[in-house]
Order: structure tokens, then sequence, then C-alpha cells
């Protein structure tokens, strides 16, 4: 991490340190095992770390075990609750970071994988790869503030229906209860909606893109459910405006008016404001709208349905329209500082135990810097940038400094952006929502195209 000198004190690492302790405190709980316990908390410690990999023989060189069975156990065999710590790692976000203006934003990332062994895995194409790969595709939901803290909430492994839940014996092998039954993701994202309306989390919007915008189903769950959202849609989406005239949507953004178009920002990225062209159509629905987003470089759209219930302004579906990105910017944090992608797992239960401790180590890396930043930790004047490896391991007296990661990181789609903690005096970004931002790297996510696979259908 790159810092400048004198803007972290060593009071701020004791209380970095001291929160992690605390953190540890309420894992014990989960644990039955005195030695589970110690190593749940060298696995911690170890995604915390500044590791270029993050699997068992590292984080065991890392906290001093002589090899890396008793890691390996923790994942496979130890009897402990993955979907315990789910709900802990819930629990701990909201404390800190429980806002009623918050947007559940859920989205699919891709893991790549060789063989045929690991869980889910088969030849499936992975937004995140960009191509039809051998991979893992997992559904998240990420929780985004309206000061822009972000941290993932849920997770759910998708297993293709007829290689993986059709083959009871392919799923007993790598180890799948056999009560696991098949569900799309839009399904997936029903069931962690509903398990964070069911826990408290407060929220006002949520989306997503059009895998699970042109989905009925969830759609008419959410309706239901009177939760607010702005979501993708297909360029090919039927439209009828309030005359009854019925026609696509990419045929309406050409016949709209140079004035029905407003510029405004969604959010802010390494670069400045993201910025383009929209417009709001009133549909025959009167509680639907639809958003047109227009690219000012390249002319490129991209269609959003809203259910507005509550009327709420332009701007601030704009701004909802935006958290989008968030949600890729956890997976970059998440892949690159806490090794969610570094495992070396097979099974259906040890892959959600990395998984779900990866989450708690990026939770507890974005409450830090929501501390941090609240506390106003700031870089003293006439300070000189000092790079810094806390390489330190527990078992030396220096305490172990968990804040390599306490940046915001790029998604791994942004190739050679930089990933370091720069404590630089930078004005603070601001949202169209009038809301503090973070200046994150983040590209553009996908146009809508009118694909759609069975996966996604309801």
């Amino acid at each position: 991490m790159v810092v400048y000198d004198g803007a972290v004190s060593r009071a701020d690492l004791d209380v970095w340190n001291s929160e992690l302790e605390s953190l540890f405190s309420r894992m014990h709980p989960l644990f039955y095992q005195t030695e589970s316990r110690k190593h749940a908390e060298q696995y911690v410690r170890g995604l915390l770390a500044p590791l270029g990999r993050k699997n068992g023989w590292t984080i065991a060189e890392y906290v001093g075990e002589p090899e890396p069975t008793a890691l390996q156990r923790l994942l496979n065999l130890s009897p402990w609750d993955a979907d315990a710590l789910l709900r802990l790692n819930r629990e701990y976000a909201m404390e800190h970071l429980a806002s009623p203006g918050a947007i559940l934003v859920a989205d699919p990332t891709g893991f790549a994988k060789k063989g045929t062994k690991s869980v889910g895995v088969q030849r499936q194409y992975s937004g995140t790869l960009g191509r039809i790969d051998n991979c893992q595709i997992a559904t998240f939901l990420a929780y985004v503030t309206p000061g822009r803290d972000r941290v993932l909430l849920d997770r759910r492994l998708y297993l293709p229906k007829e290689s993986w839940v059709a083959d009871p014996t392919r799923c007993a092998r790598a180890g799948i209860p056999p009560e696991v039954e098949f569900k799309t993701r839009p399904q997936q994202v029903q069931e962690m909606i509903e398990a964070a309306l069911e826990a408290g989390a407060p929220f006002a919007w949520f989306t997503a893109d059009e895998e699970f915008g042109q989905n009925p189903g969830l759609g008419e769950f959410l309706e239901t459910s009177h939760i607010p959202y702005v979501m993708a849609v297909p360029k090919t989406t039927q439209f009828t405006d309030t005359t009854g005239k019925t026609l696509p949507l990419d045929a309406l953004a050409r016949q709209l008016p140079p004035h029905a178009w407003q510029r405004r920002s969604c959010g802010i990225g390494s670069k400045g404001f993201r910025v383009y062209d929209w417009a709001l159509i009133d549909s025959d629905h009167p509680n639907h709208q639809y958003l047109i987003r227009r690219s000012i470089n390249t002319g490129e759209l991209a269609f959003y349905r809203c259910h507005n219930p509550h009327h709420t302004g332009f701007g601030e579906l704009v701004g909802v329209a935006g958290a989008r990105w968030p949600v890729e910017e956890c997976f970059g944090s998440s892949k690159n500082e806490v090794g969610l992608d570094h495992y070396q797992v097979r099974t259906w239960g040890a892959w959600h135990r990395h998984i779900t401790l990866a989450m708690l180590a990026h939770t507890f890396l974005a409450i830090t810097a929501h501390t941090t930043k609240k506390r106003g930790t700031s870089k003293p004047n006439n300070s000189t940038p000092t790079t810094i490896h806390p390489t330190t391991r527990p078992n030396q007296k220096q305490r172990h400094l968990p804040i390599d990661a306490l940046s915001h990181s790029p998604s791994p789609k942004s190739a050679g952006s930089s990933t370091s903690f720069t404590t630089a005096n930078t004005p603070s970004p601001t949202a169209c929502t009038g809301q503090p931002g973070a200046a994150d790297t983040k590209p553009k996510p996908a146009e809508p195209t009118s694909d759609a696979t069975s996966a996604y259908k309801h």
C-alpha cells in the first residue's frame, strides 16, 4: 500500500488490529473446536495479507504453519456452518453501514477452472472472462450505501441443470446435499433478497443488469414485495406509451427529440464523473418508466425498466442505474485483495466456506475504510508518499497490519489499474445524488443485448 508519512499513526493501526480481534471474538462461537477457531483466524489473516496468491499453501507459510493440512481441514472437514458465518457477515455489515437509502445490487461473476471435478464447473459464458470457458459462476448480492460504501451480503453458486443437477452421482462426489435443487440465477437473486428482507437489512432500491431485468418472475416478485427497482432490459423490449402505441425501445430512442435528453453523471471513476445523456419516458403503467442512457462519445444506448411507485425524481433514478458499478468493484477488490477467486477447493462445502471467509475479510476492509473516513484520517501538509509492505506475521512482535487493501480496488476488467491505497489530498467526489462517492476505476458494463439463455429464464 502507499500512504503519506504521518497519515496513518500507530494509534490507527492499533485501532484496526483491535477491531480485527473483536471480529475474531464474534466468530469464535461458530467453531466447536479450539483448533478450528485458531485456523479460522489464521485463514482470515492470510486473506488480508499482502500475498500474490492466497491458498492453503501460501497462507500456511504466512502464518507459520509447516504445511497446509490444518487449513485444508478447516475448509473441507471441520464441523462449522458457513451459512452461520454468512449471517454474521451480514449483521456485522449492517451494524456499521445500514442505511434506509441503500441499494441492493445483484450480479454474477465467473471463476475460471481447469478440469471437471470442481463443483458447478462446465463450459459456459462468463461476463467476467468475456468468453465461453471452463468456469464456475456464482451470483452475489451487494449492498451499496448512499455514500458508496459497498460490501457483498450474500452468495449462491450456480449449478447447471443438465451437467450437474441431473447427475446425482456427480453431485454426490462434489458433496452437494441431495436436497439442493436447480435454481436459475434470477431465482437465486430472489432467495437472497428474501433473506435480506427477513434479516431486516434496510434498503430503498434494487438494481441489476439485463439478465435479471428481462426475467418476468423476478420483476413480479419485486413489485409484489413493493421493492422499487431500476433494471437493465434488452433493446428489443416492447414499450407501450401513454397513448397505447407499442414499439421496441431502440426504435423509441431514435424518435426522441433533442430536448428529451439530459446530460447527467451517474457516478464517479478514476477519470472523473461518468457522464451520459439520459431520457426518462413514461409508459402506460402508472408506476413504470423507462430510462435510456446514451454515450456522449459513441452514441451507444442502454435501456432500463424502472418500477417507481413513489415517483422518485429523474436524478435518483440515474443514480440507482449507476449503482450497478459498485458490485463489479466489490468483485475486483475481493479478488485482488482478499483472494475471493484464489481457492483450490472442489467440493460444495469447501467452496462456500472459502467464499464466505473472503466476503468477511472484504467486509472488514470496507468497514475499516468507512470508520477511518468518519474519524477524518487525512494526509498532513507537506508529507511525502511512502510505500509500506505490511509483512508482519502473527508470531512476530509487531502486530499484523491488515491495511494493504483498504482501497476499493477496480474490477479485474480494468487491466493495468493501480490498486494501492493512497491518502492524497484529492477532493471528495460527489455522485449524481449529491452523496460522496469513492473514486474507483470501473469500466462501463456491457450494453444490453437481446440474447438470453435457459439459465436466465424463469
